[in-house]
């Protein structure tokens, strides 16, 4: 049963009716779909009895999550209470409970939505753009749980590949001195290792020739943890499993800093994943609903996905574990930087580091996305990295970079882009993409549907997509080490998803998509020949005009003897992702330069740019590029093969105009010639399983 009633009013005598746990309750699948707001609390009431042979057992209380202050009572006994949207947690009922008969549990809720000061990822109490739906009360499962009086309430496990063992801590609630917990681990079908008892809450499992954990192959060891008391009789015992998997950055054979899985580079691309439903919105409809995204992430040819300002219910994580699935774990976002603000942040940054601690497919913790609630950010990264040993830290995902941390991150829609390569860090794009395709019968809403850059049908939207990749592998090849795709689905209204919001058709074709993908695993791409560099490493000198030129300004044999000479790029300081060496802060501004080629590529031919706003690009006096709006990060453009033939051994001429109308203002552009090559099995991207 439930009842909304305002904030400060006493508990009802009277409900409202009947709710469907645990779908929140402003969802459809609630049997509800009313708001609640922050003016108002939302009570639950549900009766249950304790089966007997309970009987002399502690019953637990466990709760999967709740948005968002919680306070609980069994039999009008107030037991306890909870704030926090995200994380499970549990109370000891047993002594509020009655000796015999019907017990009764009571819940009350309050959430302020966007106008607490407490996390809240997307959810908004009037949700617009990329902005959705708030979400109140129960959203993950509620279930009772009998122990004995002394028992293992979680268990912390960290594997180490290194040293071929697995380290498991025991949290033991009434454990007595003298007490010891024992392990056996699967390895086989009939092989097994039986760990010697350690003391009551640490033991160290030798793995030996371990079967490591990977998205090609998702190897799981199986895992029974005993209880003894000082007699060496078992008290306790729980079944769990973990995975043998290191993650780590380091240089390649190039000297680029990877990314490293198992100790061999893996580039990791998948989808921005929010985990959003129609019907119940934070809560998927089934267990199965949850495997299928998942499954389809990796049909489509990815091998990770960023967990996007949410955190899930376990059972997500165990089918990425099970599955083969790699995941960059978000902290849903807070707003409000308040001292209340940011003690309720951290508390919860905290709790989900522990509470997902043992999950191998989590390899990397992103505290904040680009600016949203961003504070202390060097402090709070550095403290995550001391925290959890096993995992890498992305200081902030997209355009706040601090400096901090295992990855340099950036956003660009479309995209894609890189930042430039680092001494220390990894270099990753966080997002890119966003293309929409509304797909009528499968909206949230029947207007207002929105997408980065918008396509009339799948075709359309494919063939965008595989140029997105295309230029994407020229980028891996560069250096840049993972990438993110928006999005899995869509979300209300937002269209942009590779799926329809109901997941009833990938908006691709999906082999094309599929190949794209695996593309980027299985082969390399590398410079064959930087036909005329940008200035993004390092100045290049070019001829300069902000005056309007003569007509064949373009061209060559062109007299550009009385324009001026200066180094790019050229804008104004403070344009996103540009490396200012020339001022222009006029409307207009024209570029030449020449570059000799002593022989001709026989690689594929990309113009590398950076523009903000509008550009068109010349080779030899031959249009090759025209480029609108604005990019907040260098981008490389495949050029087609009847540009090409503009190519010529001896001088030529790479020759640019770019217009400004508002706001900030760069243009920098180059050529280069790109080859590729299979990825040798040896270095570690087998994807056979990828597309089972």
């Amino acid at each position: 049963n439930y009842a909304i009633v305002a904030k400060d009013a006493p508990q009802p005598e009277k409900m409202d009716g009947q709710i469907l746990v645990p779908f929140p309750i402003e969802s459809a699948l609630s049997g509800v779909m009313k708001p609640v707001g922050p003016e108002n609390r939302l009570w639950y009431q549900h009766g249950f009895t304790i089966p007997p042979k309970w009987s002399g057992k502690r019953i637990l209380l466990h709760f999967g999550a709740v948005d968002w202050d919680t306070t609980v009572m069994v039999n009008g006994k107030t037991i306890g209470t909870h704030q926090g949207g995200y994380d499970p947690f549990s109370f000891d009922i047993t002594d509020a409970l009655q000796t015999f008969g019907p017990q009764e549990i009571t819940v009350s809720v309050w959430d302020p939505t966007d106008t607490g000061p407490q996390p809240r990822g997307k959810q908004v109490l009037k949700p617009q753009g990329i902005f959705y739906t708030a979400v109140t009360g129960i959203w993950q499962t509620v279930w009772l749980e009998p122990v004995n009086p002394a028992y293992i309430n979680a268990l912390k496990i960290i594997p180490d590949i290194d040293a071929s063992q697995v380290k498991i801590t025991a949290d033991c609630p009434g454990a007595k001195a003298g007490y010891q917990i024992q392990g056996v681990v699967k390895t086989g079908w009939f092989s097994k290792v039986d760990a010697k008892a350690g003391s009551a809450n640490e033991l160290i499992i030798p793995i030996p020739k371990a079967k490591l954990w990977s998205p090609d192959k998702p190897n799981l060891y199986d895992l029974n943890i005993s209880l003894l008391d000082e007699t060496g009789q078992e008290v306790d015992k729980v079944e769990s499993y973990f995975g043998m998997r290191k993650i780590a950055i380091q240089k390649d054979s190039d000297g680029i800093m990877r990314l490293f899985l198992n100790d061999k580079p893996l580039f990791q691309h998948g989808p921005l994943d929010q985990g959003w439903w129609p019907d119940g919105l934070y809560t998927a409809p089934t267990d199965k609903a949850l495997r299928y995204d998942i499954k389809m992430t990796k049909k489509l040819g990815f091998n990770m996905a960023r967990k996007h300002v949410k955190v899930e219910p376990a059972r997500w994580y165990y089918w990425c574990d099970k599955l083969g699935l790699l995941v960059w774990q978000d902290m849903p976002s807070g707003y409000n930087n308040t001292d209340e603000g940011k003690k309720n942040f951290e508390s919860e940054l905290k709790r989900m580091i522990d509470n997902f601690h043992n999950y191998p497919c989590i390899i990397m913790w992103v505290p904040f996305n680009e600016g949203w609630g961003q504070y202390d950010t060097a402090r709070i990264t550095d403290w995550v990295k001391s925290y959890d040993l096993t995992r890498l830290v992305n200081n902030a995902s997209g355009w706040t970079d601090s400096g901090a941390g295992d990855v340099h991150d950036i956003h660009v829609y479309p995209g894609p882009g890189k930042p430039a390569n680092e001494e220390k860090r990894a270099v990753v794009l966080g997002e890119f993409g966003g293309l929409g395709l509304p797909v009528e019968q499968h909206t949230w809403q029947n207007k207002e549907n929105w997408g980065y850059v918008s396509y009339q049908n799948s075709q359309e939207l494919t063939d965008a997509y595989l140029k997105l990749i295309d230029n994407l592998q020229l980028l891996i090849g560069q250096g840049l080490a993972a990438a993110v795709y928006t999005q899995t689905t869509d979300v209300e209204g937002e269209v942009n998803g590779l799926m329809t919001y109901d997941r009833a058709m990938v908006k691709m074709d999906l082999k094309k998509i599929q190949a794209a993908n695996k593309a980027c695993f299985t082969k390399t791409y590398k410079m064959e020949m930087e036909l005329s560099p940008t200035s993004q490493n390092a100045p290049v000198e070019w001829r300069y005009t902000t005056a309007q030129p003569a007509e064949g300004w373009q061209n060559p044999g062109f007299d550009d003897s009385a324009w001026q000479s200066g180094p790019g790029g050229f804008g104004v300081e403070g344009t996103a992702g540009a490396v200012v060496k020339t001022t222009w802060d006029s409307p207009d501004i024209y570029l030449r330069r020449s570059f000799e080629l002593s022989n001709m590529p026989t690689g594929k031919i990309y113009l590398v740019i950076h523009h903000d706003e509008d550009a068109q690009v010349y080779l030899n006096g031959q249009w090759i590029a025209k480029r609108e709006k604005y990019l907040t990060s260098y981008i490389t453009i495949p050029v087609d093969e009847e540009a090409r033939k503009a190519l010529k051994i001896g001088t030529n001429i790479l020759a640019v105009h770019c217009h400004q109308t508002d706001g900030k203002q760069y243009i920098d552009a180059g050529l280069v010639s790109i080859i590729s090559q299979p990825i040798a099995k040896e270095k570690g991207f087998s994807l056979k399983s990828y597309f089972r």
